[in-house]
């Protein structure tokens, strides 16, 4: 049995307090708010967030973070990423550094454009850490449905440790040394999921949406790159997987805000309608800001920014990304090959 903290308790974070919990070990969940906690506690229910999963009563859940630290061998990030610096900074005289620290949280940092890893890095440099990611939504996790992801560090030994604490007969999880490119997965599928919501809201079809997901996935793995990722990451349950689940679910937060701004919502008002947070919304903009950094070409990251943030009609924006200069499909991957072809 290993003592586990989880600070956070939305959809993804109850999910996995339950499959930890049922993987036997011992596990306390911090929420912020009070009256939160004080109604799962007396519904052994998630209502906001997870309603009709029932919470065990093993799993400890309360406001006080320093309980859900105090004593833990393993520490899981599952608030949203914008959330994470301000939660580190005031938690960090608490964390011992000897305290594994577990990432599941999807989005890179607005403004200084860090990946939660750095972001970790500068607040707990001494702390060894993995990010856990991949195509699983909470509402089927919790009901056993089988589902596989990956968990990434820079130390095997500490993949592997955390690897053994989540795998079940139902989560699969594999292990990776790529922590950049499976942040970046996690994070930039979101942005391309606003963009297949906003298609789907626009009543276009199955082609419009491969179509998307295919030059999307591409890049991704084109900024990826840039930044140090193994592209071979891209192809797997961070990358694609992540992106077809995120893509074409109605569990998927970004998509269903997609479709509200492809039916002639606000942003504001789509974020309001879904009433949780919708991480690509923050992600496109530093995805934007990242792109134009590195110097890489992301057209549909433009155009998907483009709408969020200048009020770009989104049909325009389909014109843009159709009649774009003509190109080789594989100019990334086949420079050589195609150059006197």
């Amino acid at each position: 049995m290993t003592k586990i903290g989880l600070i956070g308790g939305g959809s993804w974070g109850t999910a996995l307090a339950i499959l930890l919990s049922n993987n036997n070990h011992e596990v306390d969940i911090w929420i912020r708010d009070k009256r939160q906690v004080e109604q799962i506690m007396e519904l052994k229910e998630n209502k906001k967030y997870l309603p009709g999963v029932v919470i065990p009563d093993k799993i400890a859940v309360t406001d006080d973070i320093s309980k859900v630290i105090y004593d833990k061998e393993l520490l899981v990030l599952s608030t949203p990423s914008h959330a994470v610096r301000e939660i580190l900074n005031v938690s960090k005289e608490l964390i011992k550094k000897e305290q594994v620290i577990v990432n599941v949280a999807k989005g890179i940092e607005n403004n200084t454009l860090l990946r939660i890893s750095q972001i970790v890095d500068e607040i707990l440099p001494y702390n060894p850490y993995a990010v856990l990611s991949g195509p699983s939504h909470a509402e089927e996790v919790v009901r056993n449905m089988p589902t596989a992801v990956v968990v990434a560090s820079t130390e095997k030994k500490t993949a592997k440790y955390v690897q053994d604490i989540f795998m079940s007969p139902y989560f699969r999880v594999y292990t990776s040394p790529d922590v950049v490119g499976v942040e970046l997965g996690g994070s930039l599928k979101n942005v391309i999921a606003l963009g297949a919501g906003i298609s789907d809201g626009l009543n276009y079809g199955d082609n419009t949406k491969a179509a998307l997901m295919t030059r999307g996935i591409i890049e991704m793995a084109r900024l990826g790159e840039k930044m140090g990722a193994n592209s071979a990451t891209f192809a797997g349950l961070a990358g694609i997987g992540d992106l077809i689940v995120t893509c074409t679910s109605m569990h998927s937060r970004n998509r269903r805000a997609g479709i509200l701004i492809g039916q002639g919502q606000s942003l504001e008002e789509a974020v309001s309608s879904i009433g949780m947070v919708v991480e690509g919304i923050k992600t496109t903009k530093s995805t934007y800001e990242l792109a134009d950094k590195n110097n890489v070409i992301m057209p549909i990251t433009k155009e998907i920014f483009e709408v969020l943030y200048g009020g770009k009609d989104v049909k325009n924006s389909v014109v843009n990304l159709m009649l774009r200069d003509k190109k080789h499909e594989m100019e990334d991957v086949l420079e050589e090959q195609i150059k006197d072809w």
